[in-house]
């Protein structure tokens, strides 16, 4: 076996602190550069799971003066509910679009969780259901344009100036159907997964970028 040469281990550093310093950086693979640390409250999924929250609250609260041993119904509709919302939240802080997508994954797993339980409170009978009926009955409107230009809804529902406002404050828990939910439910699902196709689509291109580099200089250092 052939001894390096003092002179030929020193080039062989050399050439490999070479190669490290031009290599491609990692993409840092983030889901966005945001100035606004709450501007989560544009998107229009978050304005959904926003308002799901509300409705569900008002709805638990009225369950359990009607049925007071439904305890646990309201606790898990109620925790699911805040889930969805919290984890939509936290996934806009995480750095990565990779941690981004996982809190949007358990805010979608939250959102099959409420769902399950509307649809377990309609068969028992403590939620009505009135076929054709709309959350546009109660004066919501699930198309009303969201974000941060003038003019567009941002924010809580709940919040004086947002387009829910007045509704949820009139709003009576009886009036509140099965169809309302499933209606905000599957808009809020479907919202949820145009932004996950977007970060994934970010992400892969995120990760082919990262790897023609990679291939470049290899190259590179192949005809020296």
């Amino acid at each position: 076996m052939k001894t390096l040469t003092e002179a030929e281990v020193i080039q062989q550093q050399i050439a490999k602190t070479l190669k490290e310093l031009s290599a491609p950086k990692k993409p840092l693979q983030r889901s966005r550069v945001w100035q606004d640390p709450q501007g989560y409250q544009y998107l229009a999924v978050w304005q959904n799971a926003a308002l799901l929250r509300v409705l569900i609250r008002k709805f638990t609260l009225n369950l359990t003066l009607n049925y007071p041993f439904e305890r646990r119904l309201k606790a898990q509709l109620d925790d699911a509910a805040r889930s969805q919302k919290r984890n939509i939240e936290e996934g806009w802080k995480r750095p990565t679009t990779s941690e981004y997508l996982n809190f949007l994954g358990y805010a979608q797993a939250s959102l099959e969780e409420v769902k399950g339980d509307i649809r377990d409170a309609k068969v028992d009978s403590f939620l009505p259901s009135k076929p054709l009926s709309s959350l546009k009955d109660i004066g919501i409107d699930l198309n009303v344009f969201k974000g941060p230009a003038k003019g567009q809804a941002k924010g809580e529902p709940t919040d004086p100036g947002h387009p829910y406002f007045q509704p949820l404050e009139t709003l009576s828990p009886n009036t509140l159907t099965f169809e309302m939910f499933i209606e905000l439910i599957n808009k809020t699902d479907y919202l949820l997964r145009v932004l996950v196709e977007s970060l994934e689509k970010k992400l892969r291109e995120n990760q082919k970028g990262y790897r023609i580099e990679q291939e470049r200089i290899k190259e590179k250092f192949k005809k020296k």
